[in-house]
């Protein structure tokens, strides 16, 4: 699978010290992944869920660096890639504020 929203997820990096270590994992993770929907998503990330937003559309979310942050994803299974949409710490995720914006 592809991200294609790389410069994002080192930005993340610097931004949040504190899951540096968690985004190098997960990017190695999905650089090596041929999930073809969400269920074998879930095998490899158990925590992962399925969010619909504002818009109407079905966004999938991560816990971060023990449940620190929540990284919101936009994952096209069918052409394997992932964008990386929002990376927030769980505090400014639980407002909802984002889910207006996506």
């Amino acid at each position: 699978m592809r991200i294609g929203t790389e410069p994002f997820l080192l930005e993340q990096k610097r931004a949040f010290p504190q899951a540096d270590s968690w985004l190098d994992r997960f990017r190695a993770t999905v650089r090596h992944a041929l999930w073809q929907n969400f269920v074998e998503l879930r095998k490899s990330y158990p925590h992962a869920d399925l969010v619909k937003v504002s818009s109407g559309r079905i966004v999938i979310v991560f816990n971060v660096a023990g449940n620190k942050y929540r990284f919101i994803t936009a994952i096209h299974f069918d052409r394997q890639i992932l964008y990386a949409l929002q990376f927030m710490t769980h505090a400014d995720y639980s407002k909802n504020h984002w889910k207006d914006e996506l």
